[in-house]
């Protein structure tokens, strides 16, 4: 009975680090203290001669492996699209072209909609960051669709909806930190194949994959506000243009308007994914193109201050400074996972389960979806992808699809109610009058069409994977 107890020591510190992050304790603490202490009693137990499986060599690697993060050219992108993001957010690009696209779409039966996951669209590819987005199109397009008819469900259901694609369309902070993550289960994957010269996986490949899944999120949700606006006209009814214009504090022609909001970001975008996608730069180096570009669209706007400045690098240090020390404690964690033989546990698990690597693949994409409801892509990225990745790479699955689908899984997981993400970004900037039910109704037809994406992807991979085959 105790060794069946102790064999199963991976799992029971999983279950552990679970149970203290539903506490409360900060995530990064979370991680390296519960991991600590297992160390700790591992190490106990076995010189007391009890039979547990743990390996403390194993921890010696922690210092090769803080070495490693803190050197990873990879992660240089992270700092420096969190300062693309937070310079975009200060500088109210996103402002003026929401006021553009509202006017431009607004006319049409369900038009603000459609302009607000047009304008999300373009935001997660200028930012990449989901509460940021959330909050944002919160703020500035909900207090004018309500008071357009809108139904509060619908709305809050589409803001909420369009503010995850950020974590899907690149360049994503979320691809960055799993194609990171990814292109060492790659490589691991592949030695314990017997490949002793692997190919590596790039966060430019997962960005080029990420497009057409995202391209088509969007397609969905366009095509969903624009049925339910035909079948139920009321809930999504045109707005007039000029009381629209002056509901926003806007004169004269739409088309001065449409060019100052709609140009300077797509021409960021395109100056970040044409570098990556033309094979001009690495995706870090597009990021220090996107930091360089928001930059100089915060000096176009006269936005640039310095306090405005202050704040953005306080943003930037603070979110990159979680982000590395969840990274440090997440590999402790995975060290500390691996010493008791959880990576042995973890091929065995996956072995028995029925179906082979499809059952396996829909336990992982189960266990991912269920985390999301309690953990943030980060700490999931950093401790479930590098026990789970490894294993289901060596049973065939490619690369850029598992990632697509991890990411889309993840999105999905950011909407759920009762604990979504999203969920909690647009309550807190939400009127009173829009009840919490409300929200969770919006967002129940836009988790159908994410899961109905996942499955789209399962059935065809190609979706994901030709586009980087051919680049």
């Amino acid at each position: 009975m105790l060794a069946s107890l102790l064999e199963l020591m991976p799992l029971v510190l999983f279950a552990a680090v679970c149970g203290v992050l539903m506490l409360g304790y900060p995530v990064a603490l979370s991680l390296a203290g519960t991991a600590l202490i297992f160390a700790g009693l591992g190490y106990a137990l076995t010189q007391m001669g009890v039979p547990v499986p743990f390996e403390a060599r194993y921890l010696s690697a922690m210092p090769n492996r803080l070495y490693g993060i803190m050197t990873n050219q990879t992660l240089l992108a992270v700092p420096l699209f969190v300062l693309m993001g937070v310079l975009l957010e200060k500088s109210r690009v996103a402002e003026t072209l929401l006021d553009a696209m509202a006017l431009a779409f607004g006319a049409l039966r369900g038009g603000l909609g459609i302009a607000v996951v047009l304008v999300g669209m373009l935001l997660a590819a200028s930012t990449g960051i989901v509460g940021a987005t959330v909050v944002t199109m919160g703020l500035l397009s909900l207090p004018t669709m309500l008071k357009r008819g809108y139904s509060p469900a619908l709305a809050t259901g589409t803001i909420c909806a369009t503010g995850t694609l950020g974590q899907i369309i690149p360049p994503s902070i979320a691809l960055v930190l799993l194609g990171d993550v990814l292109s060492n289960a790659y490589q691991q994957a592949q030695l314990a194949m017997g490949v002793w010269s692997p190919k590596t996986l790039s966060v430019g490949d997962l960005f080029i994959g990420a497009l057409g899944p995202g391209l088509l999120l969007v397609a969905a949700y366009i095509g969903y506000v624009m049925i339910i606006a035909w079948l139920k006209p009321e809930t999504a009814p045109p707005a007039d243009r000029q009381a629209l214009m002056q509901d926003l504090g806007h004169s004269g022609s739409l088309w001065p308007l449409l060019i100052k909001g709609l140009i300077p970001p797509v021409l960021l975008i395109v100056a970040v994914l044409g570098s990556i996608l033309g094979g001009f730069a690495t995706p870090t180096e597009a990021s220090a193109v996107g930091a360089t570009g928001a930059f100089l669209l915060a000096l176009a706007n006269r936005r640039l201050s310095r306090p405005m400045l202050r704040e953005v690098v306080y943003s930037t240090t603070q979110v990159t400074s979680m982000v590395f020390l969840i990274l440090i404690g997440a590999t402790l964690f995975s060290l500390v996972f691996r010493a008791f033989g959880g990576e042995e546990l973890v091929i065995e698990l996956f072995e028995s389960l029925p179906g082979g690597v499809v059952g396996a693949t829909l336990v992982v994409m189960v266990v991912i979806f269920l985390l999301g409801f309690i953990l943030d892509f980060i700490e999931i990225t950093f401790v479930v992808v590098p026990i789970v990745g490894p294993v289901l790479l060596t049973m065939g699955l490619d690369p850029i699809w598992l990632g697509i689908m991890i990411a889309v899984n993840l999105q999905t997981s950011f909407l759920t109610p009762p604990f979504g993400f999203a969920l909690f970004y647009l309550r807190g900037v939400t009127p009173e009058s829009v009840p919490t039910s409300a929200i969770y109704r919006g967002v129940i037809p836009f988790i159908v069409l994410q899961l109905t994406m996942l499955l789209v992807l399962a059935l065809f991979p190609g979706i994901a994977t030709w586009l980087p085959s051919v680049l």
